[in-house]
């Protein structure tokens, strides 16, 4: 109920007045039976404006960090999020996404709409990255078509890190469903799992038009955050030689200048002496009063 109204009522109505999304491809989605969205991620907001456009309801996958986020914010994050459905995902990899994953096939085996971001993480540059074979895995589990959703301009309308969004205007490009049913339940089958994801991300560059990189965003984002870290520590150790060296010219400066007084008191002492030992300078003396005078 609360995601209806919050798309038909709250959300939905202002986002569309000052947005203004458009979407191609609309008549792909399936009117009926489950399947999976899999979209290119570029913003926060891709999980937003996707259902926005779609008639029927998308749950997608949260981070973790959104349920555990503690506070007031976080238990209103946490409650919105479990009102309209969505699907907590613990992004370490492996293993550990699991339990969103037997969830997402839960729905996915109730016919409903479940959105995947094959990436595993948001662009840090705007390219489409390597797919994870997750989403393959779900789909032949299923038995369900995927439908790849290209999204266009939202990393303008919310850059990463900026909570104020950009008055842009923002779309997306439904592509034709891609089903396997030859594959169906081949869910081990990791040569299989590889060309799946492999078809879905070469749909997803031809409809964003995006620069495909043969590499996990997660691991550029890592090297991107260790060259951070590392030019940091680069700084402080520069600013920490700064200071150092400041402090030294510092104290040489000073040696220099005491070094200069007490030479000049050196020189001028002697001078000081024998002025002492002439006596007074040369000058008009009293003599015996004149008694003649005046």
């Amino acid at each position: 109920m609360l995601y209806w109204l919050l798309k038909h009522f709250v959300v939905g109505p202002p986002a569309k007045v000052l947005f203004r999304p458009w979407i191609e491809g609309k008549d792909n989605v399936p009117r009926e039976g489950g399947a999976i969205m899999a979209s290119n991620h570029l913003s926060a907001s891709d999980s937003i404006f996707l259902p926005l456009m779609v008639d029927r309801r998308i749950t997608f996958p949260a981070k973790m960090e959104y349920f555990t986020t503690p506070g007031v914010k976080g238990w209103l994050t946490r409650n919105v999020l479990r009102a309209t459905g969505q699907v907590p995902i613990d992004r370490t990899g492996g293993s550990a996404a699991m339990p969103a994953l037997e969830r997402g096939l839960e729905i996915l085996r109730r016919g409903e709409l479940f959105g995947i971001y094959p990436e595993g993480t948001r662009s840090p540059d705007g390219r489409l990255y390597r797919g994870k074979t997750g989403m393959a895995r779900l789909a032949l589990a299923a038995d369900v078509p995927i439908v790849p959703v290209a999204m266009v301009d939202t990393d303008k309308a919310q850059p990463t890190g900026q909570t104020v969004p950009n008055i842009v205007r923002v779309g997306m490009r439904i592509g034709r469903p891609l089903y396997y049913p030859q594959y169906a339940g081949q869910i081990e089958n990791h040569e299989v799992l590889r060309r799946i994801t492999d078809d879905v991300m070469r749909e997803l560059q031809r409809l964003s038009g995006q620069e495909y990189v043969d590499e996990y965003a997660s691991a550029v984002k890592k090297r991107l955050a260790e060259r951070a870290r590392s030019g940091l520590e680069h700084a402080r150790e520069g600013l920490g030689h700064g200071l150092e060296q400041a402090r030294t010219n510092i104290v040489d400066v000073t040696d220099r200048a005491r070094a200069n007084l007490a030479q000049r008191r050196a020189h001028d002492e002697p001078a000081q002496a024998d002025a002492a030992a002439e006596g007074p300078p040369d000058g008009p003396t009293a003599g015996p009063r004149d008694p003649d005078a005046g």
